[in-house]
């Protein structure tokens, strides 16, 4: 069934008086903006005669300085004036009269100092000493048979089975005494530890000598410990 609409309720027919009516309503809104101004403001006239207000300074007081002390005036003799300067070939003569010093007066007499002789304190070897030390009358080898028959073969080792040959570095000190024992080789440590002990059993030694002089004298000795078969 078709449906028909009343000529009045189509609004397709009134579209052009529509656009026209938007048309004058939008200039009439644009002619309104540009006729509308805002409210004059006045503006008070500022009074040119106002003046600032004075206001009484007070000085500032100080007490009166005194002006700075001059330097007092040195006298600055030239060099020239002090010493006098002579040539090469001038023979100077120096006369003290010692009538002019007081019975007080102590007179120095120069000195002579001899110079001390720092010693080295560093061990010479067995071979470049000119004096060797001396052990009961004897050599290196008479400390070494009494070393030998001092010492007494260790129980662990006898019992380990253990032998060999300890060598030992000593020193001899100027006074002869043993010191500074050190162990260089050892198969065991209870052999080198009853070796260290004997050395330091050791009566004093006769010291080296070096310019006549005693010094301390550096040696290795080898300790054997050997079992009896």
């Amino acid at each position: 069934m078709e449906i028909k609409k009343s000529p009045k309720a189509d609004l397709q027919n009134k579209r052009g008086l529509l656009l026209e009516i938007g048309l004058v309503a939008a200039l009439g809104l644009v002619i309104l903006a540009f006729a509308y101004s805002p409210a004059e403001k006045k503006i008070e006239k500022l009074d040119m005669n106002y003046g600032p207000i004075e206001e009484e300074i007070t000085e500032i007081t100080r007490q009166d300085q005194k002006p700075p002390k001059m330097p007092e005036k040195v006298q600055v003799k030239a060099l020239a004036d002090i010493l006098q300067v002579v040539t090469n070939d001038t023979k100077i003569s120096t006369d003290v009269d010692f009538v002019d010093f007081d019975e007080d007066t102590d007179i120095i007499q120069e000195v002579a100092v001899e110079e001390e002789e720092i010693e080295d304190d560093t061990p010479f070897m067995s071979a470049a000493v000119e004096v060797l030390p001396t052990f009961q009358g004897g050599d290196l080898n008479t400390f070494r048979n009494w070393v030998q028959k001092s010492v007494n073969y260790p129980p662990i080792a006898q019992e380990n089975g253990i032998q060999g040959v300890v060598v030992l570095m000593f020193v001899i000190e100027r006074d002869g005494r043993l010191t500074n024992i050190e162990v260089l080789k050892t198969p065991d440590r209870s052999l080198s530890e009853e070796a260290t002990r004997v050395l330091k059993t050791s009566p004093k030694w006769t010291p080296g000598k070096q310019r006549n002089r005693p010094v301390r004298v550096k040696y290795t000795l080898p300790v054997q410990f050997r079992l009896a078969n």
